[in-house]
């Protein structure tokens, strides 16, 4: 009997040890009062989440109460950056979100408070505290001796930000022709200035870089490292035509507006950019050239002359030897003349640029001033031409000899034989001279 009761009495201290290992030692009545806190604690925070969402809709409702009233819209002087609707849905999507921020409040607030209840979990509380103060502490800390270095950083922000307003405002001068600089063009004044803009920018940036917090950290070199290298073999083609376009903007070979030809494209230039250059062909299709293909080709301006001097615009014919040249270079400079937008001032003109065994190569030449016709103004030069010798009875038209000429006329016009010359003519003899025997 001793040997039972012994047993009970050590499973009732074992028991009671741990009771006390639970409780920390206290009676069980506080253990309730623990218990009845924590419950109280946890109806406090969804009483106060309930009355969080209910104040966050009544700030939605009455945020949709002002849309077009109360919230104006975003301006820069005339322009309007964002809208009062834009505006006003930004501002519901803010309040729907900080729901997230009420429960992250609360549930750093009251899981605290809650673990501080039990002396078995005061330890937790802590710890935790230290796991969220911590990453703050470090934050403000880490803001507060980044003052200084924000201050340079803005500094250097708003003298960039100033001297670029006064480099704008200088060049959009020299490029309306109101500020002129010996050798330097007008049309250079914007590739010029975009170029120093961004000279000025990366150097900033170089300035900068080192104020920026955690510029030096190993992170921040292999993040580097990475688009450079990304940046050196990806953008190969880029930083040709980049290059090829800054030499084409100091070249000048051409100016937006222009009829070129580049290659086997010709049409007129619609945009010029530091990559690329866009043509729309006289078929009104646009062709998009890359800078460094216009600059490794061979390039022709039909506009650069043509309101100063005009265009020469020329045709061939080829005429048999037995018209006088002299009438073919009238016939041809009468076309020229009937031809609408062919300039009378430099006047027309006739080469002959071959003498072949039929014919004479005549090349009319004409200037024009007026580029963006030309296939319509030679069209119509052809069509005169072809008026003209056809009233003038002359064939345009090469012609090609197979003839015997021992006893043909010669192609030399009449105008140049001596007027007592006999005309030749083909000389028929007897059938009978060619028979056998026959004295020849």
């Amino acid at each position: 009997m001793s040997g039972i009761q012994e047993v009970i009495e050590a499973g009732v201290g074992r028991f009671q040890h741990f009771l006390s290992g639970v409780l920390g030692g206290w009676h069980p009545e506080a253990f309730f009062w623990r218990i009845l806190l924590t419950v109280i604690a946890i109806g406090a925070l969804f009483l106060f989440i309930m009355i969080a969402y209910r104040l966050l809709r009544r700030v939605d409702a009455r945020l949709e109460s002002w849309r077009g009233t109360r919230i104006p819209p975003i301006r820069v002087q005339t322009c309007e950056i964002i809208s009062a609707d834009r505006l006003t849905n930004m501002l519901k999507w803010l309040v729907r979100k900080s729901r997230l921020l009420v429960w992250v409040v609360a549930l750093y607030v009251f899981i605290p408070l809650i673990l501080s209840f039990f002396p078995q979990t005061r330890g937790l509380v802590t710890r935790y505290l230290d796991y969220l103060i911590a990453p703050i502490y470090r934050l403000f800390w880490g803001m507060v001796s980044f003052i200084p270095n924000l201050v340079f950083i803005a500094v250097v922000v708003v003298v960039v930000r100033y001297v670029l307003k006064v480099l704008g405002v200088i060049f959009t001068e020299v490029h309306s022709g109101r500020i002129a600089f010996s050798g330097f063009h007008r049309d250079w004044a914007l590739p010029t200035f975009k170029l120093v803009r961004v000279l000025i920018i990366v150097l900033a940036v170089v300035l900068v870089s080192p104020y920026v917090p955690g510029f030096g950290s190993p992170a921040f070199q292999g993040v580097s490292i990475f688009f450079g290298l990304l940046l050196s073999l990806g953008s190969t083609a880029a930083i040709a035509n980049i290059v090829a376009g800054v030499a084409l903007t100091y070249m000048r070979p051409f100016k937006t507006g222009d009829r070129v030809r580049i290659a086997d494209t010709m049409g007129d230039v619609v945009e010029k950019t530091l990559l690329i250059t866009r043509v729309r062909t006289i078929k009104n299709v646009e062709v998009t050239i890359p800078n460094s293909m216009v600059l490794g080709s061979h390039m022709v301006n039909l506009s650069a002359l043509a309101e100063q001097t005009g265009l020469i615009l020329y045709t061939s014919v080829t005429i048999g030897y037995d018209v006088p040249w002299r009438k073919v270079h009238e016939l041809l400079i009468e076309a020229a003349r009937a031809t609408r937008d062919i300039l009378a001032d430099p006047a027309p003109f006739v080469l002959q640029t071959s003498l072949n065994d039929f014919s004479i190569a005549y090349e009319l030449n004409a200037y024009t001033a007026n580029v963006k016709e030309l296939l319509k103004i030679q069209s119509e030069l052809h069509q005169n031409i072809q008026d003209r010798f056809n009233d003038a009875g002359v064939e345009i038209m090469s012609p090609t000899y197979s003839a015997i000429r021992d006893g043909n006329q010669a192609t030399i016009p009449e105008d140049y034989l001596p007027k007592t010359a006999a005309l030749k003519g083909f000389r028929i003899l007897p059938p009978e001279i060619f028979s056998p025997g026959a004295p020849r």
